[in-house]
């Protein structure tokens, strides 16, 4: 495939002037690089008249070290650089005063999915949130939303479900970039902090990360390719039940199952369906952690055919529904915690609300669960307009 040439958020700052005289707070972690593999960090160090003051790392950490969701990571110091490294999802999630008394700017640099429940978009709102209370101006360097940027798909998030997985009401797949998600928060859904946009330049909403010319680093430990990217605004749902999402193999969110599912039944079952985009293959794997940790659990690999058709949303809909009338018995909804809530179900805050759960309870096909998101998502569709910069 042919790859283009386009110039993401960091490139624009770099070659600006916006800069100059700053003591720089960054908010990063490893896929924050260029096409050339420069780390944001690195370029803003070397930079003459910037000076790289804080850095400030989302779930995962700063290097991206931690496996497993809810694990906090610690402050830090950067061996290199000699500068704070802060923890946003720690003792805090949101940037205290004393982290931002020694900086004049904050930027952020982070690579989304496309996904309403990435914590990074959280991690960006309760910056921007910080920053309007301590008066400090926020550039966000735009990145490609690497699933495109047209499909919009799935439950809105309903009032009194908001969570660090949601904070505000948008579908699971969104259709938006960073940036623009940062525009839509801070207009829109009234934070009303100093912030510019670095726009990128040669993206077109249709393009994928791999017809972009940047390299795939993983944003976060449990999305190591592209695919994994395509299917998770579904596969997430997985987390909020007993089965495995696949999360601690090699294929996380494309396997999904459990030790007492038959691998040939469910694939039967859903491959029948006929879902657009998709083909599901017997499959049966061990999870070295998490849930089922060294059991083998039958269930499927998700196989995207033709990505432009592929609804992830649908089709999770569809594994739940199957999944739930195969084993009715041993399927559950996952209790709390989960990413902080302590009392909703992990379900209700990954789908919006209570909704889902009790469609599915009452044997609701996936098709017409899909067809009730529809009046919700043409409202959306017109809300993101003005926040639109592609």
């Amino acid at each position: 495939m042919r790859k283009k040439i386009m110039y993401i958020g960091i490139d624009r700052l770099i070659n600006s002037n916006l800069l100059r005289g700053s003591r720089v707070g960054l908010v990063c972690n490893p896929a924050s690089v260029d096409k050339a593999f420069h780390h944001t960090s690195e370029r803003l160090w070397e930079t003459s008249g910037v000076k790289l003051a804080a850095l400030f790392g989302p779930q995962h950490g700063f290097q991206s070290d931690l496996q497993d969701n809810m694990n906090e990571t610690p402050h830090a110091r950067h061996v290199r650089y000699g500068v704070p490294i802060y923890s946003l999802y720690s003792d805090t999630r949101k940037p205290t005063a004393e982290m931002l008394n020694k900086i004049d700017l904050m930027v952020i640099d982070l690579q989304d999915v496309g996904t309403r429940v990435y914590t990074y978009a959280y991690t960006m709102a309760n910056c921007l949130q910080a920053a309007k209370e301590q008066c400090v101006k926020v550039i966000v360097c735009d990145r490609p939303n690497p699933i495109s940027g047209y499909e919009i798909e799935g439950p809105m998030l309903k009032s009194g479900y908001e969570s660090f997985v949601g904070q505000f009401p948008i579908p699971l797949r969104h259709g938006m970039t960073i940036g623009e998600l940062a525009l839509l928060f801070n207009n829109h859904f009234g934070i009303r902090a100093e912030l510019e946009i670095m726009p990128l330049e040669g993206w077109k909403r249709s393009d994928y990360q791999d017809e972009t010319g940047l390299p795939w680093i993983m944003p976060s430990p449990n999305l190591p390719t592209l695919d994994s990217a395509l299917v998770y605004p579904g596969s997430v749902l997985i987390e909020g039940t007993n089965l495995s999402e696949g999360r601690g193999t090699t294929r996380p969110f494309e396997f999904i199952g459990a030790p007492w599912i038959n691998s040939e039944k469910v694939a039967d079952r859903l491959n029948a369906m006929s879902l657009p985009g998709v083909f599901f293959r017997p499959a049966a794997f061990k999870p070295t952690f998490q849930k089922h940790v060294g059991n083998i659990c039958g269930g499927c690999q998700i196989h995207i055919t033709n990505r432009h058709a592929f609804r992830p949303v649908l089709m999770a809909t569809a594994l739940l529904q199957t999944f739930r009338t195969l084993s009715p018995n041993r399927f559950a909804w996952r209790d709390p915690p989960y990413e902080y809530e302590q009392l909703k179900k992990p379900i209700d805050i990954l789908s919006g609300s209570n909704q889902l759960r009790n469609q599915i309870d009452t044997d609701m096909q996936a098709i017409e669960i899909a067809a009730a998101w529809e009046k919700d998502l043409a409202i959306f569709a017109q809300i993101r307009k003005q926040s639109l910069l592609y």
